[in-house]
């Protein structure tokens, strides 16, 4: 089979651009011609194996990162686009791979001009309550802007990670991290209290006082005083990054910021290298990694899918969220398996299932119809409102990796990945997934034709051919 050519255009001007080099230094270190490199960078060719051996050797340059990054996830979010009905037809998929990779800057052009007629089509099937409402008018939804800002930069933030990290040396080893956290605020001549209240956070910038809720668990609290920590002691980082985002409203800054405070604290509560180490050492067992970082199952596996640091990258997994609906209200992945922009997660994905153990880990080996084969883990996280009337939160995540990295997984134990019927096909949505056969398909795939025949009925009302 012959091998695929590389095109990495935009990673080697991102790499010469950190390097502070010029085309013509950067060709020399490279030992190829000025031409040729302009022309790697512009994508009008591939990345040779030579210029590879010497990004690895002059650079130290992590050369599987050439073939990552935004390409995949560009091709997985046009080809969902594509199968929006209003779409006729859809581009093949080496159309889409040559755009992301030589028009990156289009493609996502094209995503922002889908994604405003699916506003403009949702605020139109609404008319009468837009046309009462004063001030009505189009926007980009902040919530989808900040979310695709953290999906694009691979949910890994160097500065405000590192920053973290150092920060987690407050943090006394083997002691409750919430004492020493108070300790830091009152040296700020912040006062600390621990109230029976519903509200999780409350700081008060005038009194200099941080209220943090004595309803909820220990890690949630540890979590909320490092979040807080981060918004008084590391703003200037965390607007610097904002500004280097440019979004595009004021509303999906400040959601960004809560975000890279969030950030911020999972670092802080789980530094990278001594997190990572932990992590290989148990064999990635959530369970042993909550009780050793105190932090939460689920900021255990969030924490897993940003361990992507240059030079010291951890497996690449996926972590999702769902709710009770099937919504998904986190994502991410590291891997090639991407989920839906739009709508709910594949319903033969075993975090659906979650709901209905609570308290267990459920596994799966599951394969996407690419062929990609993965090994998943899911449980419900319910999080009780911390009295009897409070309604109680009912999540379920979903962490997983490709089966090639099984056996550093505890969760692997026991299963036979080697066994092609071991493994569940699932997709990333019904619109796009090309699977003939599927007994929970809620809508036929674009790219397929269909037979129907009215003196026959199987699983669905038609056949995919």
């Amino acid at each position: 089979m012959a091998q695929q050519k590389l095109y990495a255009g935009a990673k080697l001007r991102e790499l010469r651009q950190r390097l502070n080099l010029t085309q013509k230094d950067f060709a020399a270190k490279l030992g190829v011609s000025l031409p040729y490199l302009n022309q790697m960078e512009n994508n009008n060719r591939p990345v040779s194996s030579t210029v590879m051996l010497a990004l690895a050797q002059e650079f130290g340059f992590d050369v599987t990162e050439l073939g990552q990054g935004d390409a995949e996830r560009l091709i997985t979010d046009m080809r969902e686009a594509l199968a929006d009905p209003v779409f006729t037809d859809t581009a093949p998929l080496a159309d889409l791979r040559l755009t992301a990779s030589n028009a990156p800057s289009l493609a996502r052009a094209f995503l922002e001009l889908h994604r405003a007629y699916r506003q403009t089509h949702e605020r139109l099937a609404s008319l009468d309550e837009a046309l009462g409402r004063e001030g009505a008018q189009l926007a980009p939804s902040p919530w989808e802007e900040v979310r695709d800002f953290f999906h694009y930069c691979d949910n890994y933030i160097d500065p405000v990670d590192r920053a973290g990290e150092n920060a987690s040396k407050l943090l006394q080893k083997g002691e409750d991290p919430r004492r020493a956290l108070v300790q830091h605020f009152a040296g700020l001549g912040i006062e600390t209290r621990f109230l029976r209240d519903t509200t999780l956070r409350h700081y008060d910038p005038a009194l200099r006082r941080l209220n943090i809720s004595a309803l909820v668990p220990p890690e949630t609290q540890t979590f909320q005083l490092l979040l807080q920590l981060a918004l008084i002691q590391h703003d200037k980082l965390l607007e610097a990054t904002l500004d280097l985002a440019r979004f595009q409203s004021d509303s999906a800054r400040a959601i960004a910021k809560i975000g890279l405070a969030n950030y911020f604290a999972g670092a802080a509560l789980m530094p990278y290298r001594a997190f990572l180490a932990a992590a290989q050492e148990v064999r990635h067992d959530l369970e042993l990694l909550s009780a050793r970082f105190h932090a939460s199952i689920e900021q255990v596996a969030h924490r897993l899918s940003t361990l992507q640091r240059p030079g010291a990258k951890g497996i690449p997994f996926f972590f999702v969220r769902v709710d009770q609906a099937g919504t998904i209200t986190k994502r991410h992945s590291a891997t090639r398996l991407q989920f839906a922009r739009f709508g709910g997660a594949c319903p033969l994905w075993n975090v659906h299932r979650a709901f209905e153990t609570p308290g267990r880990f459920l596994r799966q080996l599951a394969e996407t119809p690419d062929g990609v084969r993965y090994i998943s883990l899911a449980r419900d996280v319910s999080k009780p409102g911390g009295h009897f009337d409070a309604p109680v939160r009912r999540y379920a995540i979903a962490l997983g990796c490709e089966v090639t990295h099984a056996g550093a997984l505890v969760y692997a134990d026991g299963l036979d990945v080697t066994r092609a019927e071991a493994f569940e096909p699932i997709g990333i949505s019904c619109r796009i997934c090309e699977r003939r056969e599927c007994h929970q398909r809620s809508v036929p795939p674009l790219e397929r034709p269909l037979a129907i025949a009215p003196d026959h009925r199987g699983i669905l009302p038609y056949e995919v051919e």
